[in-house]
């Protein structure tokens, strides 16, 4: 299960909104190789599934998540912050044994 806290939640629904992002529109999550730990998070808004996808929604917020990835995803929050350390949506990863500075790629 992938899960997202109400801060990334209402920052999801105000970018679809200002994009004019079309109904049944998504948060795709995924990881690729590279970054300074090895290991990168992808995000993007989608409406298009894929096969293999697997698909959770919380909060009202639907995410799909390709086969792969999610070997490494299971169990993942997704948060935002708008601080002064920087805004941005945030990856809290139980799986993940090192990170990066900025948290943008991991290390398993």
């Amino acid at each position: 299960m992938i899960t997202v806290s109400e801060n990334a939640k209402q920052h999801a629904l105000d970018l679809m909104k200002q994009d004019n992002r079309p109904e049944g529109t998504f948060i795709r999550v995924g990881v690729e190789g590279g970054g300074c730990s090895g290991l990168s998070y992808k995000l993007e808004f989608d409406n298009i599934s894929k096969e293999g996808d697997q698909v959770f929604e919380d909060k009202g917020i639907k995410i799909a998540v390709d086969k792969k990835s999610f070997l490494y995803l299971i169990g993942m929050e997704l948060d935002y912050t708008g601080g002064l350390n920087g805004k941005g949506f945030i990856f809290n990863n139980p799986n993940a044994s090192r990170t990066c500075g900025c948290g943008e790629s991991f290390s398993v």
